[in-house]
């Protein structure tokens, strides 16, 4: 399982190679990256792509300990994950199931929205975009103090 993390600000990647392929598109089996950011950011961009305008939100997990979110985003996405704080995990479907109704793939999480009730997969220029409003959402809260 390869794993991509960020630490460094960088211009974002172009949405072109970003688009959901037919694997990801496809019915339950198939395998999708993992984009797991803090709760607090993620509840946020949850938020946020759930009120934007045709930007979907796929199956998001959480963990118990409710420190960490998890986005189901395209397969490849990893290969230029680049947004601060975050991190994209490759899956190759190794425990990980779209189905309609599926035990959560890890143990000690749960699905926030399980699949079914949202998108296949998450859009990562939408995700990096609502994450990024999210920080800066946070940010401004936490400065009001």
């Amino acid at each position: 399982m390869e794993t991509s993390q960020s630490i460094v600000p960088r211009t974002p990647s172009t949405t072109a190679a970003h688009a959901p392929t037919a694997e990801c598109s496809e019915p339950p089996g198939s395998g999708c990256d993992v984009v797991t950011v803090p709760a607090r950011q993620g509840l946020e961009a949850v938020d946020i792509l759930r009120r934007g305008a045709g930007d979907g939100v796929g199956p998001v997990l959480h963990d118990d300990g409710g420190d960490t979110l998890g986005f189901v985003v395209p397969p490849g996405t990893a290969a230029a994950w680049d947004v601060p704080g975050s991190t994209c995990t490759e899956t190759d479907g190794r425990g990980l199931s779209l189905d309609l109704d599926p035990e959560p793939p890890v143990e000690g999480s749960d699905w926030l929205l399980p699949p079914g009730e949202a998108d296949l997969a998450t859009d990562p220029a939408a995700l990096r975009a609502a994450l990024g409003e999210a920080a800066r959402l946070i940010e401004a809260a936490d400065n009001c103090r």
